[in-house]
């Protein structure tokens, strides 16, 4: 039986992005391979002949008037050239069925997702005016644009390995480069790269190839990751990296990061690290040391490390809009030119690598960003599972400029406890670095931690206080193991400093470190 269809669920079946009914007495409908064309292009579909739709939505079996002739004339018909682009059917895609109440007969066609590799399917040799897709209950015509898009992800070779001859590699944007170099000589002091002259390094990293006359040149990859925006534009000229970060919902923009201001490279590189940079500002970071250094790194900025680098290596450069990642109060979210080349449903299952731009996630692998192999996403969703947040969700917009869309929120799932313990939990969670043998909040006044100096006493405070929030005096004398009144008299030298800031009044007041006021838009 077909995965998509099941006989006992018939009258609970409506027509959608992945079910069409027709009547199909006649014959085979014409509008029936429209629907093949937008299923295959999509994320495929089921297609009933024998069936009609009721004013309502429901459905109702009017049968065919002959099962095996029609099913005959598809084959032939699906496997004619002119007529259709590709099969993509194995037998078992087509099956009868027999409705049981009226003795109707009706063939039930499962068209699955076209592979990359075979899109677009379209009808009649007519590529550009024949294809089609699928936008809720109805199929449309693709656009020129949306057909040159699945023709340029047709082959194994991605956008983002041509070699752009009109430019030389010295036009690359050499401060980029080097701290690119830096970055991986820090990660692997004895890489063999480490060496060499930047040129034979932009080679061997595919930042540069060699062209027609038998000169090196940059590649897409190489000018998208390195190069200065105003060169970007003139081989992508809808190339556009944009971040928006909206936390007081009477500004429109708290803070903007743009790639045409002109006032840095606008790369691929330096967006990368400007926005991770603003995207990780709030994530709290639980007091844990390693080896005497404190470690700063949680699950959740290596989630979003991944999740920004897989928007960026899968945008087409060539769809209008550009990147935008926003930042809001309560969530991020991530938006891509372009359609996931395996679908959201095999990203979010993971196993399957096939990144638009293989050129740039080289370059990121190289530098510990983006290293697995199809896990980035199902990782994600598994450390939102174990923060307690709600489901990260993934949208592809198909049309003119199709976008795919990860959201990211920070909000509780109904039911989640609050104040989550988890690295990388936001406000709200509490002493998640506090030490299990933490004394109680009355020990006596003037008591302190052996060998301890009050300076490092204050560091302590502010390193809880940093990592989790504005706080109250008895969970921070909690957790560095003082007395209240000790912890009192460290808080006022604090505030004294500037180091501190008191909120609230008598029992209310909670105190936070000067470093989170700009954070939480406190004035």
């Amino acid at each position: 039986m077909s995965s998509d269809f099941d006989l006992r669920k018939f009258d609970e079946y409506k027509e959608d992005n992945r079910r069409e009914v027709k009547k199909a007495k006649g014959g085979l409908p014409n509008s029936l391979w429209e629907t093949y064309s937008s299923f295959a292009n999509c994320y495929g579909g089921v297609i009933i002949l024998g069936v009609s739709e009721n004013p309502d939505g429901s459905w109702q079996t009017t049968g065919l008037s002959d099962e095996r002739k029609l099913r005959k004339d598809f084959w032939d018909t699906i496997n004619n050239k002119t007529k259709v682009s590709a099969n993509i059917l194995a037998d078992s895609d087509v099956e009868s069925f027999t409705d049981e109440k009226t003795g109707n007969v009706i063939l039930v066609i499962t068209v699955p997702r076209a592979e990359r590799s075979q899109k677009p399917i379209f009808l009649n040799g007519d590529l550009f005016g024949a294809t089609y897709r699928r936008n809720w209950e109805g199929d449309y015509h693709c656009t020129s644009n949306e057909v040159r898009a699945m023709v340029r992800d047709e082959t194994e070779e991605t956008m983002d390995m041509k070699i752009i001859e009109n430019l030389t590699v010295d036009q690359l944007d050499l401060e980029t480069v080097h701290k690119y170099r830096n970055q991986h000589r820090t990660l692997k002091p004895g890489h063999p790269w480490n060496s060499i002259s930047d040129p034979e390094y932009l080679e061997m990293i595919g930042a540069a190839a060699v062209g027609e006359d038998k000169e090196l040149h940059p590649t897409a990859a190489g000018l998208l990751m390195f190069g200065d925006e105003y060169r970007i534009v003139r081989e992508f000229p809808e190339y556009f990296l944009d971040y928006r970060e909206t936390l007081d919902p009477f500004i429109r923009w708290t803070d903007r990061l743009y790639s045409s201001t002109g006032d840095w490279s606008g790369n691929i590189y330096d967006f990368y690290f400007r926005v991770y940079n603003k995207l990780s500002m709030d994530i709290k970071v639980p007091f844990k040391l390693e080896g005497g250094t404190r470690v700063d790194d949680t699950p959740v900025h290596k989630a979003i490390r991944e999740a920004l680098a897989n928007c960026l290596v899968n945008t087409d450069f060539y769809v209008p809009r550009g990147v935008v990642i926003r930042k809001e109060r309560d969530s991020i979210v991530m938006e891509n030119p372009g359609y996931s080349r395996v679908g959201k449903y095999q990203m979010r299952r993971g196993g399957e690598s096939d990144p638009r731009n293989k050129a740039l996630m080289k370059m990121f692998n190289l530098i510990d960003i983006g290293e697995r192999a199809g896990s980035g996403v199902p990782e994600l969703f598994s450390v939102w599972e174990a923060e307690g947040w709600e489901e990260p969700t993934i949208e592809e917009r198909y049309g003119e400029a199709s976008r795919t869309l990860l959201t990211l929120s920070f909000s509780k799932k109904s039911g989640a406890k609050s104040g989550s313990k988890k690295s990388g939990a936001k406000s709200g969670s509490k002493k998640s670095g506090a030490k299990s043998g933490s004394k109680k909040s009355g020990a006596k006044s003037g008591s302190k931690i052996s060998g301890i100096k009050v300076t490092e006493q204050k560091q302590k405070i502010l390193e809880f206080l940093q990592a989790n929030g504005d706080q109250k005096a008895a969970d921070i004398s909690e957790y560095v193991e003082l007395g209240r009144s000790r912890t009192l008299d460290l808080l006022k030298e604090l505030i004294a400093d500037g180091s501190v800031v008191p909120i609230g009044e008598n029992r209310a007041r909670k105190y936070m470190a000067i470093s989170d006021i700009t954070k939480c838009d406190i004035k």
